[in-house]
């Protein structure tokens, strides 16, 4: 595993320059026209060079900084790091995992901090520049149509009803499967051993959740696939923070061609 350090000035230095400019270039912020765009970050609280990282997707998150995109965070905490000093509480082998799925595309092997942009760019987290540059691109790519919206509530479970449209792009020969991830934002920690030691470490929409709901397929002439599925909230996770995210990504490539998010009921 490849570990790439960023001095946190030079971050801010990067970061300031991005953001700034383009906030006085555009209106910031996803509106009815804007396509989703999921940018996943692979981090971990062990990796002293993840928080400038985690600091580039809150920032992505907060300010909406690419015109037309409505950017859709995934924050993934590895595990492999944890052998490290700190075990971090919100890691998964589940996300080492995925993580690992994309580099092998690439040949290459896992490292912290990683962005990944629509499955379809990969470079490092800690970089808001590339950032910018990749989903600038992204959101020129055709889309399709997702929508999630709730359907019933009971104290422990929500249900939620997923429609896709039409394929958008070339799929043949590959298939493009539906998942669905619940995130949470506003977790910390306050870190007491290794490289983070003494740090009081913030996150936002941090990955608790991440399962393949269904596949989509043409077969229909208005949808490629619809369900209701039920989601089962943890009663440790802050209902107020907590969206619930579906996506449609190509089992192959790895390319996510469309998505939609929706907060869930307080």
């Amino acid at each position: 595993m490849r570990d790439f350090r960023l001095p946190v000035l030079t971050l801010i230095l990067l970061i300031a320059p991005v953001f700034v400019c383009r906030a006085a270039a555009q209106v910031p912020g996803p509106n009815s026209q804007s396509k989703p765009v999921i940018v996943e970050l692979f981090t971990s609280e062990g990796c002293s060079s993840c928080p400038p990282a985690d600091v580039v997707l809150q920032k992505l998150e907060a300010d909406q900084p690419v015109q037309g995109a409505e950017i859709i965070g995934l924050e993934e905490h590895v595990d492999y790091w944890n052998h490290d000093g700190w075990f971090d509480p919100y890691s998964s082998p589940e996300w080492t995992e995925r993580q690992q799925t994309y580099t092998l595309l690439i040949k290459k092997d896992p490292y912290t901090p990683e962005l990944v942009v629509d499955g379809r760019y990969q470079f490092l987290g800690s970089d808001p520049r590339e950032a910018f540059v990749e989903i600038s691109e992204a959101v020129r790519a055709e889309k399709t149509e997702v929508s999630i919206a709730p359907a019933n509530e009971d104290t422990k479970n929500e249900r939620f009803h997923v429609s896709v449209g039409k394929l958008s792009g070339d799929s043949s020969g590959d298939t493009a499967e539906v998942w669905l991830a619940v995130t949470e934002d506003g977790l910390h920690s306050s870190v007491s051993h290794g490289e983070n030691a003494g740090r009081e470490l913030k996150h936002v929409a941090t990955l608790r959740s991440l399962h393949k709901i269904g596949t989509a397929s043409d077969k229909s002439a208005q949808f490629s696939y619809t369900g209701d599925p039920v989601v089962k909230f943890n009663s440790h996770w802050n209902r107020d923070n907590v969206h619930v995210t579906v996506f449609v990504q190509e089992r192959k490539s790895r390319q996510i061609i469309g998505a939609a998010s929706t907060k869930i009921k307080s």
